[in-house]
């Protein structure tokens, strides 16, 4: 065990406090999430020294959790700083971040801004008060509240492309029909029926399709109206040249013949 674990295992036999962890445990298959609050250290001990991403069998936490595989996506400690990803210490440490990663939302940032923000690491130790887990594998007797029923999925993806994973869809196909399946009814605040459906993102039309041609027949057009104006410039400024040069050569021609003239008056 690490000497920091050993620390804190100390610091709570001095202060005769209790372990004290909340477990959030979600089923992705379902839809549903259960939250369980365990006192009992010699079932929290599977999960010290544990990192994010770890897969730990749930018979530790009893038997009715037999046969059940837990992986660990994340928690946050008595103070509410949340673990991180890549972060190898059980303790708080303080990262120089960038506006929006893990830790560090940034509104009202200046670009390219970076600030030093406090968060816990990967490691899993008696400090971390609520910690985030999801079902991987399902044991053999069904958990209430977690797989005894299927909760529908109440909005569903926006964005064209997750919507055709969603249900296996090609580029053919229309995405606009299946976004029914997450349409809403509700009643607004006047006593109306009004339905609501997701707004599909990055959706390719035929009219986002002439868009961009349009644009990009602007475009070309503007490049090549410069290119002409500045051929048109060079070729003016070919002429101006040549014609100062000339006006210079006639100037020095006159002064030549001026100061023969002189001469042979003399």
């Amino acid at each position: 065990r690490s000497p920091a674990l050993l620390l804190t295992h100390r610091s709570r036999r001095a202060n005769g406090s209790s372990c004290n962890m909340k477990l959030n445990i979600a089923n992705p298959a379902t839809g549903q999430q259960k939250k369980l609050e365990i006192t009992d250290e010699s079932k929290l001990r599977v999960f010290y020294d544990k990192r994010i991403a770890a897969e730990i069998p749930g018979e530790a936490l009893g038997d009715e959790y037999k046969g059940y595989i837990f992986k660990v996506m994340g928690g946050n400690d008595k103070q509410g700083f949340g673990m991180k990803q890549g972060v190898l210490t059980a303790q708080r440490v303080f990262l120089l971040m960038s506006p929006k990663t893990q830790g560090m939302r940034g509104h009202g940032r200046r670009k390219g801004e970076r600030r030093r923000k406090a968060v816990r690491g990967c490691i899993i130790s008696p400090a971390i008060t609520v910690l985030n887990l999801i079902i991987v594998k399902q044991g053999d007797a069904p958990l209430p509240g977690i797989t005894d029923e299927e909760k529908p999925r109440m909005r569903g993806p926006k964005r064209a492309s997750k919507i055709r994973k969603l249900f296996a869809l090609t580029k053919d196909d229309d995405v606009r029909k299946y976004v029914n399946t997450y349409r809403r009814e509700f009643e607004s605040a006047t006593g109306k029926k009004k339905s609501k459906a997701p707004k599909i993102q990055r959706l390719i039309t035929a009219d986002r399709l002439r868009r961009k041609k349009t644009e990009k027949n602007e475009h070309a057009a503007k490049i090549a109206k410069s290119k002409a104006e500045a051929a048109e410039y060079q070729k003016l400024l070919a002429h101006r040249l040549k014609e100062a040069r000339e006006r210079r050569s006639e100037s020095l021609a006159k002064r030549r013949a001026s100061s023969v003239a002189k001469k042979e008056a003399k």
